[in-house]
């Protein structure tokens, strides 16, 4: 979760139309994120952590701040990308619905998003993308990987560019989740030996997950890139709603974060949707 917050942060900035920019830029700065230490919990977290800036524009592959594009598949409309995703390692002693159960580990998501490209003006000022990914989710400890189930995220994003003139980019998105039995049980369910009287046994199901909506805003001077987002988390329609690990069926999260590019190519190249 720390890792979708940070992305968040550093994958606001969405373009301007078909100028000349550099092929690759670095940068750093810091970021501050505020979320749930897991989906339906009740305590929180805040992390000030270094953010890097990276952009590489390439012929078939680009690195943007949020994600691999175009990496297995582009056309004009659609394109075969790689979704990455994940989560923080929750310690059962600072939650209350967890005392005494097992840790849980930071979790990796990993697989291939397909990309339809809706709509976008000739100016590619305005886009709105449909995007599928599914990701298979690993549980990681000490270089181990476990597989433990899958998460599909459907979505809809739409970027505004340059709103109102201000300089300033506006990105809104509405998603939808769903998981499979491996994944619900990664996080909510409790196991007989683990029940208590406040907290009975529970098995969960696939399906829904809930679904998430967020609106983020960035803009570019120069070589500073600054960014800002807030994400509403609404857990009322997931199947695993009864167990006793939610604690609150809505949250959010915030985050903001500021960065200075100190290295770009020489080689410049056309662009048209950054």
């Amino acid at each position: 979760m720390k890792k979708n917050m940070l992305w968040l942060l550093a994958g606001l900035a969405l373009g301007a139309q078909a100028e000349l920019k550099p092929e690759w830029e670095l940068g750093m700065g810091v970021g501050a994120v505020d979320f749930p230490i897991y989906r339906g919990a009740e305590e929180r977290r805040t992390y000030v952590l270094p953010t890097p800036y990276v952009q590489y524009r390439g012929k078939f592959l680009r690195v943007e701040r949020e994600r691999v594009r175009g990496l297995l598949f582009r056309h004009d409309r659609v394109e075969l990308d790689i979704s990455v995703n994940g989560s923080v390692p929750v310690k059962s002693k600072d939650s209350r619905a967890r005392q005494g159960m097992p840790d849980l580990d930071p979790t990796l998501e990993l697989g291939p998003e397909l990309q339809f490209h809706l709509y976008y003006d000739e100016r590619r000022h305005t886009n709105l993308d449909l995007r599928l990914p599914v990701r298979a989710v690993y549980a990681v400890n000490f270089g181990r990987f476990d597989h433990v189930g899958w998460i599909h995220h459907p979505l809809l994003n739409l970027d505004l560019k340059n709103v109102a003139q201000s300089g300033w980019d506006l990105g809104l998105q509405l998603g939808w989740l769903r998981g499979d039995r491996g994944y619900h049980a990664y996080f909510y369910d409790v196991a007989p030996q683990y029940a208590t009287a406040t907290r009975p046994a529970y098995s969960a199901t696939d399906g829904a997950s809930g679904r998430q909506f967020t609106i983020g805003m960035s803009r570019r001077r120069g070589d500073v890139w600054m960014g800002a987002f807030a994400k509403y988390d609404d857990l009322r329609s997931a199947v695993f709603t009864d167990s006793p690990l939610v604690q609150k069926r809505e949250n959010y999260s915030v985050g903001f974060a500021i960065a200075w590019v100190f290295a770009k190519s020489e080689k410049m190249v056309e662009v048209s949707d950054d």
